[in-house]
């Protein structure tokens, strides 16, 4: 495994930020490693990096355990943390040259420089400064950085935080990319980007695994439960709704109503009932899967 994880606990004070967790992640995976502010996240990918020590359990990265072995498992890893720290008084290839040089990379650094200069779009803006860089730019050196001594392994805490629309489509087609030869564990608040990019999901809240599975799997947890999407041209009382025969449960955003059954074949037709009774006009009436979002929701909240 590139990534195991054994039994890894971290405590402030009173509050376990990590609550004896494990999971192990393959060779060429791209996992993405999700949950709310305050979760773990965070810290379980400094206790991976080595940048931050476990109260107790393991971490092992391509085989080398980061408690025994820090330096050597930080050679395997590359890591882009959330806040992206970065010396905003040197030009772009000062500080990749920087950064190069702390990794020992003796041989072709400016060849090496330069590949991921293009690998990260940095190319139009690599002649400035990191201070006179957007934020999108200076979360690209940052990329940048983390691939400079092509590592095995890439920790990615918010990758694309900061980038506009375009940008975002980049940088995810360099994750696919990045994730035929290497490893990846990145986090993210936008669950579409999750969804689009990785087939394997770790979600953690208040510092316990709470799913660790395929998306596809995720989205099935419950097979005897699916949702049906109606929207109506006016307001309808979403508490009749609830009274409805095999529905779990409704919620409510302005006309449309996404409701949870067992049945959704049924509800259908009691809803096209419920429109004629109450003299709704019905705008979509449709059944659908459960996305990221719901199964995120439904493990957090």
């Amino acid at each position: 495994m590139s990534i195991s994880v054994s039994n890894l606990t971290k405590i402030y004070g009173e509050q376990k930020a990590v609550n004896d967790i494990s999971f192990d992640i393959g060779n060429n995976e791209i996992v993405g490693f999700l949950g709310p502010n305050g979760a773990g996240k965070s810290t379980t990918m400094k206790i991976i990096t080595g940048y931050l020590a476990a109260d107790s359990g393991t971490a092992v990265v391509n085989g080398i355990n980061v408690n025994t072995d820090r330096l050597e498992a930080k050679k395997q890893t590359g890591y882009l943390p959330e806040g992206n720290p970065l010396y905003y008084e040197m030009y772009v290839r000062e500080y990749l040259e920087f950064i190069a040089g702390i990794h020992q990379l003796n041989s072709e650094v400016k060849a090496r420089i330069e590949e991921v200069i293009d690998l990260t779009g940095l190319r139009p803006e690599s002649n400035k400064k990191i201070g006179q860089l957007s934020k999108g730019y200076k979360q690209r050196v940052g990329l940048a950085a983390a691939l400079i001594h092509d590592p095995k392994i890439l920790i990615l805490d918010e990758p694309t935080t900061g980038l506009d629309p375009n940008q975002i489509v980049e940088i995810r087609q360099l994750i696919k990319d990045l994730g035929k030869n290497k490893t990846v564990l990145f986090s993210s608040h936008i669950l579409q980007e999750v969804e689009s990019i990785c087939d394997r999901i770790i979600i953690i809240n208040k510092g316990n695994i709470v799913a660790d599975d395929t998306l596809a799997n995720l989205q099935s947890v419950n097979k005897n439960s699916h949702v049906v999407l109606v929207e109506f041209a006016t307001k309808a009382d979403a508490e009749l709704l609830k009274n409805l025969e095999t529905v779990e449960n409704v919620e409510e955003n302005q006309n449309r109503y996404f409701i949870q059954t067992s049945d959704p074949e049924k509800v259908k037709k009691l809803l096209l009932e419920f429109s004629l009774q109450n003299n709704l006009d019905i705008l979509s009436l449709q059944s659908k899967s459960k996305s990221l979002e719901e199964v995120f929701r439904n493990l957090t909240v």
